[in-house]
């Protein structure tokens, strides 16, 4: 099948989910996944599309906008309101999830390189789900979406770091304490020159911006895009990131509306594609080979993020229901936990049992995750009043 009858496939497929999400009423996210798994090149379904080069580049371009549109709406002068709320969220949430993976990691494999490439499969949560998620939702203005979105932004630039110790550890390079130093240096030079910039440029751009036509106005935001996805993995960042902070760059400018009302429809159709190809990695039928693991990493999983969202939620100042609702929106896992996982897979280093199991391991563990999170992320706020009543609290100090 040429591309153009898989791309045809598709947006059929996804289309059909869209439409049946809004019937039962719940995020199309796991349904764009399902619609992959059946589609995938994997038994029990017959092979119908097949993930190649063209489609995982739509899907990374999914992930890049939907990074960007969350940079849009988390400013520099948001993030520093908020910097309590990043720490804060950001370290807990290591603190458990990640030692509950290595712990995890321990137990399954003994003391070694798969144990630490397992805790991060099992740390991460995705950044592209839950934005997606929040975006359906209508979340972004709640008071404990700041607390999210500064827990994921701490993740993605520990990540950046652990993705150069997880390419050492899979090929059998010790990673000394000089490229440790050297990355995390990289990432906070990088990290910091976009956050200047997004004081200083927004009242140049704003110089230019009303000058722009709208068609030009989609092709610049999208060079930028590009161009700052494509900066951070020169970095030793994921390109997620880079776009994450240009989406910062510009959340300043007056074009921002603009921008956001322009690139829309592109979000969505090339998120549908990254949600979708995700599924395609999806094997069911290794099921029966990894469901030990499986069954006691979504205890793991689920635990660890319920845990964070209560301990930082009211470390921060923030009502039960709404440190559960935190918790909540912070269990499914995605593109990150796919990339570590393909990586491991091919570990020279690591033993042939886990490179055979791990990407099948980890497939089901983000379907299941982002099944179960988008699910209880709709439903955290009855249960939530339902658990604890419905008082609200002030915004913390420190916080927006």
């Amino acid at each position: 099948m040429g591309l153009i009858s898989q791309l045809a496939v598709i947006l059929v497929a996804v289309a059909v989910m869209s439409l049946l999400s809004e019937r039962l009423r719940i995020s199309a996210i796991p349904l764009f996944m399902v619609a992959g798994v059946i589609l995938g090149p994997f038994e029990p379904f017959p092979t119908v599309i097949k993930l190649d080069e063209p489609l995982y580049l739509l899907g990374e371009i999914g992930v890049i906008l939907l990074l960007f549109y969350l940079g849009l709406e988390f400013s520099l002068d948001r993030i520093l309101q908020a910097r309590k709320l990043v720490l804060t969220g950001g370290v807990v949430d290591l603190l458990i999830n990640g030692g509950l993976g290595l712990a995890l990691g321990f137990l399954l494999l003994g003391p070694g390189p798969e144990a630490v490439l397992l805790a991060g499969l099992i740390y991460v949560s995705s950044s592209g789900v839950i934005t997606q998620a929040l975006f359906d939702f209508r979340r972004l203005a709640d008071d404990e979406t700041d607390l999210v979105l500064g827990t994921l932004v701490f993740e993605d630039l520990a990540i950046a770091l652990f993705l150069g110790i997880a390419s050492g550890l899979a090929v059998g390079t010790a990673v000394g304490g000089i490229d440790l130093t050297l990355r995390a240096l990289i990432v906070i030079l990088f990290v910091a020159a976009f956050l200047i910039a997004s004081h200083f440029l927004p009242r140049y751009i704003d110089r230019i911006s009303p000058r722009i036509e709208r068609e030009r106005l989609v092709l610049v935001s999208l060079a930028l895009v590009v161009g700052s996805a494509a900066l951070a993995e020169w970095a030793g960042l994921s390109a997620p990131v880079g776009a994450l902070l240009a989406g910062i760059l510009l959340s300043e400018t007056e074009a921002r509306d603009r921008i956001e009302r322009h690139l829309f429809g592109l979000r969505d159709f090339a998120a549908a594609i990254f949600f979708f190809t995700f599924g395609l990695q999806i094997d069911l039928g290794s099921l029966g080979s990894v469901w030990s693991w499986l069954l006691i990493a979504l205890g793991v999983a689920v635990f660890g993020k319920l845990a964070t969202g209560w301990i930082a939620g009211r470390m921060t100042g923030f009502t039960k229901r709404q440190s559960f609702t935190v918790g909540t929106s912070l269990i499914a896992r995605g593109e990150f936990t796919l990339i570590l996982a393909q990586l491991a897979a091919l570990g020279t280093a690591l033993s042939p049992e886990f490179r055979e199991k791990v990407v099948s391991f980890a497939g089901l563990l983000v379907l299941v995750t982002a099944a179960l999170g988008v699910i209880l992320m709709r439903e955290s706020r009855t249960m939530g009043r339902a658990l604890f009543g419905s008082k609200r609290r002030k915004a913390p100090d420190g916080g927006p």
